[in-house]
């Protein structure tokens, strides 16, 4: 243990510093309640965040971006009636780790067949060993559309990395209808 924490995977590290560091220029999109903050990250323990340090959660789609926060307002007794907003970000990042594949990521250690479960295990150990590494952030699969997240790892990013181009509410009820 070290610092309350596992000691890292040198396996793991190793095929991960193996992997290209990607320059990555595009537009992403982020679902916040109202209130929030954008580019206010968290460290909530998720999929690709092992609450160690600070993540922002964006998906290359907005559908996706939806879906992602849908899966998880879904899961509390009473659908939430607080008002959400769908943020379109400009990014431009000089180190991110592509893990789009699923061979690539079954060579890593996760099980594809339980991707979407609520097992993140693995995946964490990933995230925090790319976080190690000095990656920006990972682009992998979302877990709830056929489409891609980008996880930023916010203490190796700056401010003007990311740019807020357009924000508008997210209707649930209407979006709900035209699933």
């Amino acid at each position: 243990m070290i610092d309350g924490r596992k000691a890292r995977d040198p396996e793991l590290l190793d095929q991960l510093d193996k992997l290209p560091r990607a320059i990555f220029e595009s537009r992403v999109w982020r679902v916040v309640r109202e209130s929030r903050d954008v580019l206010q990250a968290s460290r909530v323990g998720a999929r690709w965040d092992p609450g160690s340090f600070d993540v922002l959660y964006t998906s290359l789609n907005p559908e996706a971006a939806r879906e992602e926060v849908y899966f998880h307002l879904s899961r509390q007794p009473v659908f939430p009636s607080v008002p959400f907003q769908i943020h379109r970000l400009r990014i431009r990042l000089k180190q991110i780790l592509n893990l789009q594949e699923t061979e690539l990521l079954r060579g890593l250690g996760v099980d594809i067949s339980n991707y979407a479960n609520m097992d993140y295990s693995r995946t964490q150990a990933i995230a925090d060993g790319a976080f190690f590494l000095g990656y920006s952030g990972i682009i992998v699969p979302s877990a709830r559309f056929q489409g891609l997240n980008l996880v930023l790892f916010t203490d190796h990013i700056e401010l003007t990395d990311v740019e807020v181009e357009h924000s508008e509410p997210v209707n649930w009820i209407a979006w709900r209808r035209s699933r």
